[in-house]
């Protein structure tokens, strides 16, 4: 995206912009908590208006379509770079790839932006990023942004797009407790358990921390799963026994990596392992954990050895890379 800013001709205007909620980063996540948010905030009838920003405009576009489609009164139009949508929005949710594409979009996009509107307007501007991403680069984006008068705290999600699409995320927050009183009216209305984890950065370390140990988590499963099937026992039962004991765990009882391991359940694995949280986001998030605890000299025996195996499935087994990470069970079945 490269810095432009036209006139929105659209029924959405600068005047509306204390109504207004932006959304930029319309991922399997950011798709999803959008629509949710934007849905029960124009069912609250008080008059809001929406907008969404992409990387990929036609994204932007059909979102707008389907929404508009669902709910024929809405005020929504798609802003072209984050700098036109920071202009149009007060509240503004962030939801991206990780630590280079929150720097661009905040760097050369959304503080140009918040530098041109009037004082009073920056510091009614309010941002919530759910990126995961580096806890350093966060607090220094946070920084940047308070600098012009606007106000942001980090909040990373927890459930995958399953609890996106049904409004049940955890949101982990992190920044101060008036901003996160300030975020709670939105947060609620795309998670049911909000946590303020601490400072700005807090929510992020949080994050990391339990991503660690569901990357190994998912590796261990798999690997459970597997032999006790080589040692012919039936998916279903073996997965019964572990969820009703000590092996028990999100991984196992949610995500397992074999069909028909739970009946009655769909987890990606039901679907070729698509729709879920994919194999390459968790190797970006392993290599959060390890780059993190090299710098507090923190010891990660087995999250240094989960990223070696997730690294290994992106490069040996491409095709894997965009489906749900509990398809490690495929890779390790082919060893």
């Amino acid at each position: 995206m490269r810095p432009s800013l036209r006139a929105l001709q659209s029924t959405i205007n600068a005047a509306s912009r204390p109504k207004t909620t932006g959304f930029i980063g319309l991922g399997r996540m950011g798709y999803q908590m959008a629509y949710n948010l934007f849905s029960k905030l124009h069912r609250q009838g008080d008059g809001s208006h929406f907008v969404v920003c992409d990387a990929n405009p036609e994204t932007a576009k059909l979102f707008c379509t389907n929404f508009m489609s669902a709910h024929p009164n809405a005020v929504i139009d798609f802003a072209e770079n984050p700098e036109h949508a920071t202009m149009m929005s007060n509240r503004i949710v962030t939801m991206l790839p990780s630590s280079p594409e929150v720097k661009n979009v905040y760097s050369d996009f959304v503080i140009p932006a918040l530098r041109k509107l009037s004082v009073s307007a920056s510091k009614e501007t309010f941002f919530i990023d759910s990126t995961t991403l580096d806890v350093d680069i966060a607090r220094e984006v946070a920084s940047d942004v308070k600098q012009t008068g606007a106000q942001m705290i980090d909040a990373p999600v927890s459930g995958g797009v399953t609890g996106a699409t049904a409004g049940t995320l955890s949101f982990l927050v992190g920044g101060t407790e008036e901003d996160f009183k300030l975020a709670l009216p939105i947060l609620t209305l795309m998670g049911q358990r909000i946590i303020h984890c601490g400072p700005s950065g807090a929510g992020l370390a949080a994050k990391i921390c339990n991503n660690l140990i569901l990357g190994v988590e998912q590796i261990v499963v798999a690997e459970a799963m597997l032999l006790g099937q080589r040692l012919g026992l039936n998916p279903a039962i073996l997965a019964s026994v572990i969820n009703s004991s000590t092996g028990a765990c999100w991984s196992s009882f949610v995500n397992n990596p074999v069909p028909s391991a739970l009946p009655g359940k769909t987890p990606p694995c039901e679907r070729n392992y698509e729709g879920g949280f994919a194999t390459s986001l968790m190797l970006k998030d392993m290599g959060l954990a390890s780059h993190t605890a090299q710098q507090r000299h923190s010891p990660l025996p087995l999250a240094e050895a989960a990223k070696d195996i997730y690294s290994r499935i992106v490069q040996e087994r491409p095709e894997l890379s965009k489906k749900d990470f509990s398809s490690v069970y495929k890779f390790l079945e082919g060893q």
